[in-house]
């Protein structure tokens, strides 16, 4: 009976596992803005590794690459929110930059990016059945953050508290006590946009 319920239990995070549905393989209501300057609007699904999307536009099915666009928003139904992307050159080696996109968490002052991946990773699942471990494979969302300032300084953040806080060294002190007060992890999407959000407020003051 353990053996059964073993399996059932493996089964149905496999299930799981393969019936999610990342936001880069969905489409989207949305609108684009082209770098001519003109608009789409029409169902959107992007793709930030390939740097690219594709929008369902008076019936047909349009690709414009990073170099063709300005920006683009959406509503993403599995997050509710809208969600705007830049296409920013970005150097990828020294003296050679090109277009990347880039998803907007906070505009400021001092600007928040992001990046995103669908990645697959490998994780212990103890069986009762076998009395071990068994290594099962499941897919998540990895994120690269970016930070971009008033002076066109765009810097990607190594997700350490030491680089977080030379970026913020304006208000080095704030920005410890806020995050300690508030138990905030400096690798966290939500976390580094609500510290990002305080250290803009404190630059306006």
């Amino acid at each position: 009976m353990r053996y059964i319920f073993s399996i059932l239990l493996l089964l149905t995070i496999i299930s799981a596992s393969l019936a999610q549905d990342f936001p880069s393989e969905l489409l989207h209501e949305g609108k684009v803005t082209l770098a001519n300057g003109d608009t789409l609007s029409g169902n959107i699904k992007y793709d930030m590794e390939n740097d690219l999307i594709q929008i369902v536009y008076k019936g047909t099915i349009q690709t414009y690459s990073a170099r063709k666009l300005m920006y683009f928003t959406i509503y993403d139904n599995t997050v509710d929110m809208f969600r705007t992307f830049y296409s920013i050159p970005y150097e990828i080696e020294p003296n050679y930059e090109r277009p990347l996109l880039f998803e907007v968490l906070y505009e400021g002052k001092l600007s928040l990016q992001a990046r995103e991946k669908i990645v697959t990773e490998t994780v212990p699942q103890y069986s009762y059945a076998y009395r071990s471990s068994l290594n099962m494979t499941r897919t998540k969302l990895h994120y690269e953050f970016f930070f971009l300032d008033q002076k066109g300084n765009f810097v990607k953040y190594d997700l350490k508290k030491p680089m977080l806080y030379e970026i913020m060294s304006r208000k080095e002190p704030q920005i410890k006590n806020y995050i300690k007060k508030n138990k905030l992890k400096t690798d966290s999407r939500r976390d580094l946009v609500r510290i990002t959000a305080y250290y803009n407020a404190l630059i306006e003051e």
